[in-house]
């Protein structure tokens, strides 16, 4: 696998961007290829996000969704539906009693075309890495991303246990006052820059300081040989992207399991 290439070099090759996608999410534990027909990653964490189903390609929902939800079972998960699933997906998940939560446009930019605004005033754009970059990265994000209290440690700790084999991530925090307010990340995979984890604790929000974080992830990615950028939009991220050049060019819908006795 190209990690660090720069593959892409059109905004619609969408198989490197959900390439890079199932890269990220697997990196938390999963399936050994990302090519394989059910691809699923599990962290093991009570949380939603971090556990679920990236891609069935090849089998029909009634023969693969009973093995999905026997490796996900006792934990909060997804099912993802992309432009990389087969056909009738997404209406099977529905018929099998699944529940669609929302959908996030995927959206490109080339970042030879990038445009970097200013950062505000007092904020400190740093990248991290250890112990205690991770965790204040973790703490950082966990309002954004409904990660509790609770939850955090364990958090911290698969952060720090990544698989590194599926590409290059760099984690960014943004401070002000020496306080880490927010975040954002990019991994370099499948010739792409993905960025991920893009947040801010509410008291900052609304000053463009999640513009200033995704625009470091971005010249990031270009430093690192990638022409093109990808990412997964929130309702609220949307506009921010839009603003820094980002285009839609396919969608993700997410899909939850329905309760089994």
């Amino acid at each position: 696998m190209n990690a660090a290439g720069s593959e892409a070099t059109s905004l619609h090759e969408i198989s490197l961007h959900m390439a890079n996608l199932r890269a990220h999410w697997l990196a938390w534990g999963g399936s050994d290829s990302i090519h394989e027909d059910l691809i699923v990653y599990r962290s093991g964490l009570q949380h939603g996000l971090l556990n679920g189903v990236l891609r069935l390609s090849g089998r029909s929902v009634p023969e693969a969704a009973p093995e999905a939800e026997q490796q996900l079972a006792d934990l909060p998960w997804r099912w993802w539906v992309g432009p990389d699933s087969d056909a009738g997906v997404a209406g099977a998940l529905l018929e099998r009693g699944y529940s669609r939560i929302g959908s996030m446009p995927v959206m490109a930019v080339r970042l030879d075309q990038m445009s970097e605004p200013p950062p505000p005033v007092g904020l400190v754009i740093e990248c991290v890495d250890g112990p205690d970059g991770v965790r204040d990265y973790v703490v950082a994000y966990a309002s954004s991303f409904g990660v509790g209290a609770t939850l955090q440690n364990l958090v911290v700790d698969a952060e720090s246990s990544l698989r590194t084999d599926l590409g290059r991530l760099i984690r960014v925090v943004g401070r002000i006052d020496g306080r880490a307010v927010a975040t954002s990340a990019v991994l370099i995979s499948r010739g792409v820059a993905g960025i991920y984890w893009v947040g801010t604790d509410p008291t900052y929000r609304r000053r463009g300081i999640g513009a200033a974080l995704t625009a470091a992830a971005m010249a990031i990615g270009r430093q690192h040989g990638a022409l093109v950028c990808t990412l997964q939009a929130s309702d609220m991220g949307a506009p921010v992207y839009r603003r820094l050049g980002f285009t839609p060019v396919s969608e993700v819908v997410l899909y939850s399991p329905p309760l089994r006795p």
